[in-house]
């Protein structure tokens, strides 16, 4: 049985703006030294599904070089992780137009006899073996399954909502529901909910992971109306009426990161001493890009709650909270809280030496900054003494190096902070 993985990676991420500024969504660095899209290659992989194709369009360089580096396998395996972007054809001068086209453009390079297919996104945090929900499709001769994980009704219009009957199978869909009258009729019985494992009555409602698993001739079926470009909201509800399509019941950790709010939160998570994802598990690991960096190195510093990548080097810090990303140089004095810095892609030197510089490399992070609940993206620099720390109740703003989204302070990839700067300071001026 070839099973052919397809991680969805094309999408423009607006909600993740300005993080997508210059970026794919599932190009966002995670927890340090990952991307979104490690997630579900990694899932993949340790899955034994070895062939997977990463369909892109939008700010793509960042993430095909990332997947180029990281993923490579030797000439005794038929295994790949393969990009698969966007194109103008003869047949076909469009760009992709939603999920489903991408999907339907690309299955002359996906149908390699392939039996079946399995459709992710790039955009969530979860661990998820995706063999029994193989085996089970199979079992119950589906043509297509879909993951789905129970919700209570207050987190229900996130997302489009599966109704099943006592057999899996699903009998009903909506897409993002958002009045109680909507909703309520998307209850799935509870004694079905408890023959899955669901034995909390307050979660009734089962949310699409966004995760779909065809046989190839069910795809396109699903795929023959060229008007439909999305899944969730077209096809998805279109094959329910004509095929035979299951619910796979997922009741893990899965977090969907479209927003700031979001990500910020699920980064912050995983500083807790028991998290509700876990990157320590030796049997199911994350795979990402081997950079062959130093370790961490730390002097003086008060550091609590905290991930450190590979690479950094912070002297005389205090930092609680927070997620330090790759080749961060953080100088004395430094305060960072609650925030999340993505770190630097190089180092950069300088010829003299000075006493709050190390090692002769330039900081990022200069002598006395201060940043609480914040965004640092990559190659940003914060000046001597400035200070980055939304106000309580701060509205969204875009301002002149920064933004604020969801109360975050997010410092844009690229941007330089005078020494000095005041974020209070600047949001009365703008």
């Amino acid at each position: 049985m070839k099973v052919i993985g397809v991680v969805l990676g094309g999408g423009q991420g607006t909600r993740l703006f300005p993080l997508t500024h210059e970026r794919s969504k599932p190009a966002v660095p995670l927890a340090g030294k990952y991307r979104l899209v490690d997630i579900p290659i990694s899932n993949c992989l340790n899955s034994d599904i070895k062939q997977i194709f990463v369909l892109t369009q939008f700010n793509s360089t960042s993430l095909n070089r990332h997947v180029a580096q990281s993923y490579k396998f030797d000439m005794f395996t038929d295994g790949f992780v393969d990009i698969l972007a966007a194109e103008q054809t003869v047949d076909n001068p469009n760009w992709f137009q939603g999920t489903a086209d991408a999907v339907r453009k690309s299955m002359r390079h996906i149908e390699r006899d392939a039996d079946l297919v399995l459709i992710t996104s790039g955009d969530a945090l979860y661990r998820m073996d995706y063999r029994p929900m193989i085996q089970r499709h199979l079992e119950a001769k589906a043509d297509i399954s879909i993951a789905v994980i129970p919700v209570d009704e207050a987190r229900a219009p996130a997302f489009g909502l599966l109704k099943i009957d006592d057999d899996r199978r699903i009998v009903e869909f909506r897409e993002k529901p958002k009045t109680p009258g909507l909703i309520h009729p998307m209850a799935s019985p509870e004694h079905v909910l408890a023959r899955c494992g669901v034995s909390d009555p307050g979660r009734r409602y089962l949310a699409s992971m966004g995760i779909y698993l065809f046989d190839l001739q069910s795809l396109d079926r699903a795929l023959a109306r060229y008007e439909q470009t999305d899944f969730g909201k077209e096809v998805i509800p279109s094959a329910i009426a004509e095929q035979r399509v299951f619910a796979e019941l997922y009741d893990g950790y899965w977090e969907d990161i479209g927003t700031i709010r979001a990500f910020y939160d699920a980064n912050l998570a995983l500083t807790q001493p028991e998290p509700p994802f876990d990157f320590f598990d030796s049997l199911w690991p994350i795979y990402t890009r081997a950079r062959f960096l130093p370790a961490a190195k730390l002097r003086d510093c008060e550091i609590d709650h905290t991930i450190i990548a590979d690479g950094c080097v912070i002297s005389n810090a205090t930092i609680r909270r927070s997620v330090i990303g790759l080749r961060s140089v953080i100088a004395k004095g430094a305060v960072i809280e609650d925030s999340i810095l993505m770190g630097c892609d190089a180092y950069s030197h300088h010829s003299h030496t000075i006493p709050t510089r190390v090692h002769h490399l330039t900081p990022n992070i200069e002598h006395g900054a201060v940043v609480r609940r914040a965004i640092v993206d990559k190659n940003a620099f914060i000046g001597e003494r400035a200070v980055v720390e939304p106000p309580p109740d701060c509205p969204d703003t875009d301002g002149e190096g920064f933004f604020i989204r969801d109360g975050i302070a997010i410092i844009p990839r690229g941007a330089r902070l005078p020494p000095g700067f005041h974020l209070a300071r600047a949001l009365g001026a703008a």
